[in-house]
């Protein structure tokens, strides 16, 4: 017999139905939470030791899981390219596993997958990195892997064609983007084309083009020794375990005299502010960059840099992000960073901002740059120290992120007690101090200001606002002359 059909209607008149129905919501809140006072924040011991041919080694022993993570920092990046081959230590850095020891670029792939563990490399301006995650019980088979990524690549001729190739077709789709564009003309015109800060990691063209696998071998050679580099363990090994690990790795690795990096000179700091339009053609949006040269990482205005910067554009609620993408709603999202080197690295304040809104946003963005020069309110000051504070702690989560949080210190030659005093020295900084450093380092009146964008629909209005002299350069900040 056929089960009687029952009827959709029937079923939405039912008493039953109707009784399940969901209450009513409540209405959001409209009071954001309260921030609770900072935990004592208790970071694991580190400990450091060296081996007889230089490398340095920080241990730290995590055993709540069986997984270590490694960092081999070597002291050197793009800062060392030579003149001419722009992009050699990221080149060289991409090539490491792309064939070492006896394994080929698949061979590697292959035991990497076997083993089950992550090996990463890659460089950036002021270092190079190796980084590798394994369980324990593969840690001795992944370090030796890591070894003869790190003491015996081969370069291979076919890899190294390949990854040249796909460096230049990188570089050629960076002439389409405006994000890209604005990043390299902000840097080559706040610092000049010959100073390592005002260079791409990436090089250019006519640098890459003339790279050969003997330039990344050469490179290899002068800078990737023990006597220029630290290991980072952390996790479930013992110290002991991890000196005769990396002893047992690293340590027929041979030391060398490293080559000296030629002092570059910075462009002079702009006594006026100006306007740069890198032109792109009918673009949508309007790539902003606007600062000039910061601070160093060693500086001593380091926790008054973090806290001013985050009030004005560190983080979601910040005065930047607020004013021109919750109230103005010019852009998804705008920001600030000092990026802290060896040496003075930029101030750079950004957005994407759509097109027809260039100026308005230009506005906008001084009016906040001169705004945070005046004294912090008590309020703000009070819950931007403690975001700070609060958040800190997710930097050590993991056994990757203590093994970064140690591998940042390296290139700067910071102590390693410099992690554990980062929530006192946050909670020192006074609103006298927040306003000291704003005076020093955001300078409205002397501003390199960089817009990618659509010259022919942005320029006029950008002279109208008056707020400074405009001119075009190309995205390597080159002048260019216009009718």
């Amino acid at each position: 017999m056929r089960a009687p059909v029952v009827s959709l209607l029937a079923l939405a008149a039912s008493p039953l139905v109707l009784a399940a129905q969901p209450a009513t919501p409540k209405a959001a809140s409209s009071t954001p939470p309260t921030l609770s006072a900072p935990k004592p924040l208790t970071l694991p011991t580190m400990i450091e030791r060296r081996l007889p041919n230089g490398l340095r080694l920080v241990v730290v022993e995590q055993r709540e899981l069986p997984v270590v993570d490694a960092q081999l920092v070597i002291n050197t990046g793009s800062v060392a390219d030579p003149t001419g081959k722009e992009g050699l230590a990221t080149l060289t850095a991409n090539m490491l596993d792309e064939g070492a020891g006896s394994r080929d670029a698949l061979a590697l792939a292959e035991e990497i997958a076997y083993l089950a563990i992550r090996l990463s490399t890659g460089a950036s301006l002021e270092q190079s990195t190796v980084a590798l995650h394994s369980t324990r019980s593969t840690l001795d088979s992944a370090m030796q892997l890591m070894a003869d990524v790190v003491l015996r690549p081969t370069f291979p001729e076919k890899e190294f064609t390949r990854l040249r190739s796909e460096r230049l077709t990188a570089l050629l789709q960076e002439q389409d983007r405006g994000p890209a564009m604005a990043d390299r003309a902000f840097a080559a015109i706040v610092y000049g084309e010959s100073h390592p800060y005002g260079r791409s990691s990436a090089g250019v063209r006519s640098s890459v083009e003339t790279m050969s696998r003997a330039d990344v071998q050469s490179f290899w050679k002068s800078w990737y020794r023990p006597n220029n580099a630290t290991l980072v363990l952390v996790g479930d090994v013992t110290v002991a375990e991890a000196v005769t690990l990396a002893t047992r790795a690293f340590g027929g690795w041979e030391r060398a005299v490293l080559p000296a990096v030629p002092a570059a000179r910075v462009a002079a700091k702009n006594a006026t502010t100006a306007i740069h339009i890198v032109d792109k053609p009918k673009a949508a949006q309007s790539s902003f960059r606007l600062g000039g040269i910061g601070a160093a990482r060693s500086t001593a205005d380091y926790y008054p840099l973090m806290v001013m910067n985050t009030a004005l554009g560190g983080s979601f609620t910040s005065r930047l992000n607020n004013t021109l993408r919750e109230v103005k709603a010019y852009t998804y999202g705008a920001g600030s960073s000092f990026s802290l080197r060896r040496n003075a690295g930029p101030f750079t304040a950004r957005a994407e901002v759509v097109s027809a809104k260039t100026d308005s946003a230009l506005i906008e963005f001084m009016k906040e740059l001169n705004g945070i020069r005046k004294p912090l309110p008590p309020s703000e000051l009070a819950k931007v120290k403690r975001y700070l504070q609060l958040g800190y702690a997710d930097g050590f989560e993991s056994t990757s992120d203590i093994a970064s949080q140690i591998a940042n210190l390296v290139p700067y030659n910071l102590p390693l007690s410099t992690l554990g005093a980062f929530n006192a020295g946050i909670g020192r900084v006074t609103s006298a101090d927040v306003q000291r450093v704003a005076a020093r380092y955001v300078t409205p009146g002397a501003l390199t200001i960089v817009i990618a964008g659509d010259r022919a629909s942005i320029e006029p209005a950008l002279k109208a606002t008056k707020i400074a002299p405009v001119d075009v350069r190309d995205m390597y900040g080159r002048p260019v002359i216009v009718p």
